[in-house]
């Protein structure tokens, strides 16, 4: 996005320890406002998988206790492959009542209650992703998402990316610049928007095989670290 402006009045933000304090920039020519989003790939190293249970018995209580020893199991084994306590969270518990629709009656007839509990887990070695994805399953896992890929410590790729940012308005703000006339640009304010949490997933593909096949084939692809970048440039002679 760019929008030419007339000569005006610029705020800009000036941080002291105190607080911050608004100051007024003159610029003498016209100033260009500038929108670039720069992307930077690379590998992933995080792993997040979810994992869950559901149980049925015939009343509340027996269902939530059938669906607490098998999560327990689960969970048990999501420890003895490695994976440490911290990076488990339970994301959902839930529990309802079941119903038929008989046909002949013209109604619903209660037949139990259904409990299910989820899991997500952070695997900090995504080779292994396949083989845990297996081991759920073994462990009494019904239902599985995921995996998604992330980066622990973007802050590399967020600087290449700030980086190219900045450069590429550098570049168009000069050949508005040129175009107009003027020989070169002075810069009057800088904004970021970085992409929040974790960086945004590229390509990735998990594929279930057969029990008896060889471990769950997981291709973690790379994943993106966005930025993007506001800036205003004032056109100098």
């Amino acid at each position: 996005m760019t929008r030419i402006i007339l000569p005006l009045t610029i705020l800009a933000a000036a941080a002291s320890p105190a607080a911050a304090a608004e100051i007024q920039i003159q610029s003498q020519g016209p100033v260009v406002e500038l929108s670039v989003t720069e992307t930077v790939k690379a590998r992933p190293d995080l792993a997040t998988v979810g994992a869950g249970v559901t149980t049925q018995a015939p009343t509340a209580v027996a269902a939530m206790q059938r669906n607490a020893t098998a999560m327990d199991a689960v969970v048990q084994r999501i420890k003895s492959l490695g994976i440490a306590s911290d990076d488990i969270q339970t994301t959902g518990i839930e529990l309802g009542a079941q119903y038929d629709y008989d046909q002949a009656r013209q109604r619903q007839v209660f037949r139990g209650y259904q409990a299910s509990n989820r899991v997500s887990a952070i695997l900090r070695k995504v080779p292994d992703t396949g083989r845990v994805l297996d081991a759920l399953v073994a462990a009494g896992v019904t239902d599985i998402s995921g995996p998604s890929f992330s980066i622990d410590d973007d802050s590399a790729p967020r600087g290449q990316a700030r980086k190219a940012a900045m450069d590429k308005a550098r570049r168009q703000a000069e050949e508005y610049a040129r175009w107009a006339g003027y020989s070169g640009v002075r810069l009057l304010r800088i904004s970021e928007l970085a992409n929040p949490g974790r960086p945004i997933p590229m390509a990735m593909e998990a594929r279930m095989m057969a029990a008896d096949a060889k471990a769950t084939p997981v291709e973690p692809g790379l994943v993106a670290t966005m930025v993007t970048v506001d800036v205003t440039y004032e056109m100098t002679r």
